[in-house]
């Protein structure tokens, strides 16, 4: 009796374990919400979801939900998007989405909007409601000189077709701000900016900007805009001061030059007197030589002394004339002669 009631006990907890084990490898709740919702996925179907290492209810909930919104989607297609690293259930409501707003989306190209990185719910939900996308101040300078900056709303449209290579909203910003910079640029008066700034947003809507992109442009509507510096005089007084500092230093160029050229010239002088000096001290050497030889008498030294002294008297009174009178108002001539 003890040892069928052992046995009995061992049966029970075997029982008892390979249930548990039953209900935890196997997604039971799950397979009985599929089932009472009509979706056809066998126990043994999401035995296998479980060992491909496939979340069971990230594929079989998106698929109740296709299948109640009246979508024809096999599981073997969600499982393979989910194993390519997609978002299942992103593409279902994305789907769900586009057949609510007869948007033609089939499960291949949603598939691929989600994998290349996009968010294809967002697309679609953005085809129905465009979205509006609002440029910072974007400044433009006119042909008068004066900076006019520009605030833009964009009002897009995903485009479902080229949402896989096409350009974001960076490219539909900057090629916008391009458009109002280049508009701004070709007034000839900034005034001309102010009156229409409607002249914007129809300029820039002719250059076709959403080419390439993953949107598509409805309207460019100019939300604000204001008066900036004055960039062309500011311009002007820069290049006057660089003509200034030039000028400038092309004169002082010239003054270092003249200052170089004048210590020269004082050099040159310098070394004049010095050759004078040599020649005057070569003279007593010449004249006794000439009395050694005998071509100069004494009484021609004698002569030329006399002629000398007067020269230096000549010469005294002429620096005291060109000094002026002396301190008692006379003039040193007169007062010789006196």
């Amino acid at each position: 009796m003890i040892t069928q009631e052992i046995g009995i006990w061992i049966g029970l907890a075997l029982i008892i374990v390979a249930f548990a084990v039953l209900f935890t490898f196997v997604p039971v709740a799950l397979w009985i919400s599929a089932w009472a919702a009509g979706v056809k996925v066998g126990i043994f179907q999401l035995v296998g979801m479980r060992l491909r290492r496939v979340i069971p209810h990230r594929v079989v909930n998106p698929l109740i939900k296709a299948v109640k919104a009246g979508l024809d989607i096999s599981t073997n297609k969600l499982e393979g998007h989910y194993l390519a690293g997609g978002n299942v259930d992103r593409v279902v409501n994305a789907l769900i989405a586009a057949q609510r707003a007869n948007i033609d989306l089939t499960f291949e190209r949603c598939a691929a909007i989600d994998l290349a990185g996009r968010d294809v719910l967002e697309a679609v939900q953005m085809s129905v409601n465009p979205k509006v996308i609002e440029t910072p101040f974007i400044a433009g300078v006119a042909m008068d000189g004066i900076e006019v900056k520009a605030k833009a709303r964009i009002t897009v449209r995903a485009n479902i077709d080229r949402l896989v290579g096409g350009a974001g909203e960076e490219t539909i910003i900057a090629r916008v701000g391009e458009g109002i910079v280049s508009t701004i640029g070709s007034a000839t008066n900034h005034k001309e900016v102010l009156e229409n700034p409607d002249m914007i947003s129809q300029t820039v809507l002719k250059k076709g900007l959403d080419a390439g992109t993953a949107f598509e442009i409805l309207s460019i509507d100019i939300a604000d805009i204001d008066i900036g510096k004055n960039i062309g005089a500011g311009l002007q007084t820069d290049q006057a001061e660089a003509d200034k500092k030039i000028a400038q230093a092309k004169a002082e160029e010239r003054r270092a030059m003249a200052v170089a050229q004048e210590q020269e010239m004082k050099a040159r002088v310098e070394e004049m007197r010095a050759k004078v000096v040599e020649a005057e001290a070569e003279v007593p050497m010449a004249m006794s030589e000439a009395l050694r030889s005998g071509n100069l008498g004494v009484m021609d030294y004698m002569n030329f002394n006399n002629i000398k002294a007067d020269t230096d008297m000549r010469d005294s009174i002429g620096k005291a004339t060109d000094d002026g009178e002396d301190e008692e108002g006379t003039n040193p001539v007169d007062r010789r002669r006196r």
